[in-house]
């Protein structure tokens, strides 16, 4: 490799002369001439920041395997920091009920409202102390490609065995480009492609798909569109999940979906553990849908935000914008938790309606 030397300007004597402004108090005229910066056109100057070691390294066929990835929660203390005791109780409440994976950071984990220090740090915890138990799926996706790069190094870095990776959202960009976005990221790691449209506002079509999944890294696709598209994947071997819990049983039995990445199991993870490994169950499933269609009547998470502190999982702490479901709402949870049966559900206090006043809504942090 290039050995890198000074590269800094160098003022000398040379042919550019500075401009010549009249004055009787300097008249002495500078030469300068600037050297270029070599460091700009040295080859293999910008290397990936990655390890050799094998403590974490996970290939992108074991990622391809996961059945229940549960888009596990970010609970907070008072003050909005991560209560990390009441996140390890969540990890260990997935790993028993028999959770493969879980996604940190991402939407459901509110990714969005975190500083990229904070997530990196909750990667690099959820690993160290889980790592060996469940593969942690960090979401190091961003609408700029250099973050999405720059926070992916950092995830492999601290130990994740794979990425998630959402399509450019808002500024948006063309096909083109958003193959180039996902290829800028595929050589540091196993990685699945998210697309939600109804929140990037931009579908990932197949052709996309089709070309980046020639990377060895490419471990599949996280598709909310819908079950004919998640045929239309795993048809030409593409792996797919739903990101739909309403309609991840069918995906997972008549569509040839691997799995699903869950919201809902983070409160009900043994039922959605049945649902995806013990075959069609349509009455299980019919079951569910109400507890589902409660979930995802607002944008998410808030509902689950507002369920996990119900149960007593969870601090009932806010980072805005996100704020609590009006009390009718609240109401209505406790009823579906008795049809299902508290026993199903995470943690072992009694479900209770919280008042306005109990929660707390954190606009700096």
């Amino acid at each position: 490799m290039c050995s890198l030397k000074s590269y800094s300007a160098c003022v000398r004597d040379a042919t550019l002369q500075l401009p010549h402004f009249a004055s009787t108090s300097n008249p002495k005229r500078k030469n300068v001439r600037w050297c270029s910066t070599k460091a700009a056109i040295l080859r293999d100057f910008h290397l990936p920041m990655r390890s050799l070691e094998l403590k974490n390294r996970t290939s992108a066929e074991e990622i391809k395997s996961l059945r229940l990835i549960t888009a596990i929660k970010t609970p907070y203390l008072p003050d909005g920091r991560f209560d990390l005791e009441a996140y390890d109780a969540l990890m260990h409440m997935q790993i028993l009920s028999g959770a493969e994976g879980v996604i940190v950071g991402g939407t459901t984990g509110e990714g969005q409202l975190m500083s990229w220090d904070e997530h990196i740090m909750l990667i690099g915890h959820t690993v160290n102390c889980f790592g060996g138990l469940i593969k942690v799926i960090g979401n190091t996706g961003s609408n700029s490609t250099r973050e999405a790069v720059h926070a992916t190094e950092q995830g492999f870095a601290v130990g994740m065995h794979a990425a998630l990776h959402i399509n450019p959202y808002y500024g948006k960009t063309s096909m083109e480009g958003m193959v180039a976005h996902f290829e800028a990221v595929l050589p540091m790691g196993p990685t699945i492609i998210y697309n939600v449209p109804s929140r990037t506002g931009q579908d990932i079509p197949p052709s996309v798909l089709h070309t980046i999944a020639q990377s060895a890294n490419m471990a599949g696709v996280k598709e909310c569109v819908g079950n004919n598209r998640i045929k239309e994947y795993t048809d030409k071997g593409i792996v797919a999940w739903s990101g739909n819990d309403d309609q991840c049983h069918d995906a997972r039995w008549g569509y040839g979906a691997t799995g699903v990445v869950s919201v809902t199991s983070n409160l009900v993870p043994r039922l959605m553990w049945e649902l995806m490994f013990e075959g069609k169950n349509p009455l299980l499933n019919s079951k569910l849908i109400p507890l589902i269609e409660w979930l995802f009547r607002e944008p998410n998470p808030i509902a689950l935000n507002t369920a996990l502190a119900q149960l007593g999982v969870v601090r009932p702490v806010f980072r805005l914008p996100y704020v609590p479901l009006p009390l009718a709402r609240r109401v209505e949870f406790v009823n579906i938790v008795k049809g299902l049966g508290r026993e199903n559900f995470v943690g072992d206090r009694d479900v209770q309606v919280l008042d306005d006043d109990d929660f707390v809504l954190i606009g700096r942090y």
